[in-house]
């Protein structure tokens, strides 16, 4: 199988459980998060049940010495929160409270033309653009910091 039709295959299979949950409706998105109100606990079962699928299947999947359509299995350096990670996190947060939405779900539902999707997934997407040039500049900021031009005398 080819990777980008196990790619397609796999968000397949994630939009449809996502539909069967019911979590492309803001409402029980919102009434998970509503904790102090009526809390609607449904969120939790979906969420465990996709930890115990990764969870099972991780260590299978680990047993191999190379990925299906990859050389390798990607590396990630261990590293603490830092500013950005929090801010992230926080802004995800924030936006997934008062829209109801995070990207899969939005992405899912967006076929029924709900006007507030249609607000909400181009918000979203500038977002992501946004978030990509903010990081381009800060690295750019980085490298330019660190990398001597040429005639500068050698920082102490």
């Amino acid at each position: 199988m080819r990777p980008s039709l196990s790619a397609f295959l796999s968000g397949l299979v994630f939009a449809i459980g996502l539909g069967l949950a019911g979590m492309t409706d803001p409402a029980n998105v919102l009434g998970f998060l509503d904790v102090a109100g009526d809390w609607d606990y449904r969120l939790a079962f979906v969420m465990g049940g996709a930890i115990a699928v990764h969870a099972a299947l991780r260590r299978l999947i680990h047993q191999r010495a190379r990925p299906l359509f990859a050389a390798t299995f990607p590396t990630f350096s261990a590293s603490k929160p830092d500013a950005k990670l929090l801010a992230g996190s926080a802004l995800f947060g924030v936006g997934w409270g008062l829209g109801g939405y995070c990207p899969g779900p939005a992405l899912t539902s967006l076929a029924t033309g709900a006007v507030p999707l249609l607000v909400f997934v181009p918000a979203m997407f500038a977002g992501f653009y946004l978030a990509q040039v903010l990081q381009a500049r800060g690295s750019r900021g980085a490298t330019r910091a660190e990398v001597p031009r040429a005639g500068a005398a050698p920082a102490p």
